[in-house]
């Protein structure tokens, strides 16, 4: 399928949510095996804002996920996530994150799943904060992008304005809760697949769609835009 027919898909997720992170391989698989006919775009929901924007230790419910994202998805934890949710004292920022990714997202020949998963890692890997610049830099570093360009535009107040479109793009589009993959088709957003999917599930949705919608060139504009509920996927 050339480039220009190739389905576009929105993935819905939050950097801070472990349930996208759990979802990751199913996504990488499913974008992999179809790579030849998707194009992927990734918006940050609101997982943690407002009165939400809190220490990690406001949230003890966390390590009894953590455990039940592991046995239903086979991912692991790094002893850095470990040692961040001891601590406590961690600020659980989505908007900084959502920050993040639009700095990452905007820089020429990246692969927004390629810049959603390395945030993720960061976190629940290495238990770095997702509002520290540095960890921006480092991610540029790691995907051959600029790093003073990338760690520029994360500090400058258009980052947030993009975080917030982003969340005000996942509320009109219904998103109700996160990781979810929607198909973009002309009678708008069709939900394909969330992270009870499989990339066979995932694939096969995709191919009944296809003989039923005619898949758009582009994604979703992202001044379409929210504030999410403040739950994931339930445990």
């Amino acid at each position: 399928m050339p480039s220009a027919e190739r389905a576009s898909l929105t993935y819905a997720f939050d950097a801070y949510c472990a349930w996208c992170y759990g979802f990751g391989p199913t996504l990488r698989s499913f974008a992999e095996a179809n790579a030849h006919r998707i194009r992927l775009g990734v918006l940050s929901a609101g997982l943690y804002t407002g009165a939400r924007t809190l220490p990690i230790a406001a949230y003890p419910h966390l390590s009894a996920e953590r455990d039940t994202v592991t046995r239903l998805t086979g991912v692991t934890f790094g002893t850095g996530y470990d040692r961040a949710v001891s601590r406590g004292t961690t600020v659980l920022d989505s908007a900084a994150a959502a920050a993040g990714l639009a700095a990452l997202r905007d820089q020429p020949g990246i692969s927004e799943l390629d810049a959603a998963e390395a945030m993720q890692r960061e976190w629940f890997v290495d238990g770095r904060s997702l509002s520290d610049a540095e960890v921006y830099r480092d991610i540029a570093g790691e995907l051959g992008l600029d790093a003073d360009a990338v760690t520029a535009a994360y500090s400058a107040p258009s980052g947030r304005v993009k975080a917030r479109a982003d969340f005000r793009a996942l509320r009109r589009l219904r998103v109700l809760s996160y990781p979810t993959l929607l198909l973009d088709t002309p009678q708008g957003a069709d939900r394909m697949g969330d992270a009870g999917s499989t990339a066979a599930s995932l694939t096969s949705a995709l191919d009944q769609r296809l003989t039923t919608f005619l898949p758009l060139a582009t994604p979703l504009p992202q001044a379409l835009t929210h504030n999410l509920p403040s739950q994931g996927d339930p445990s």
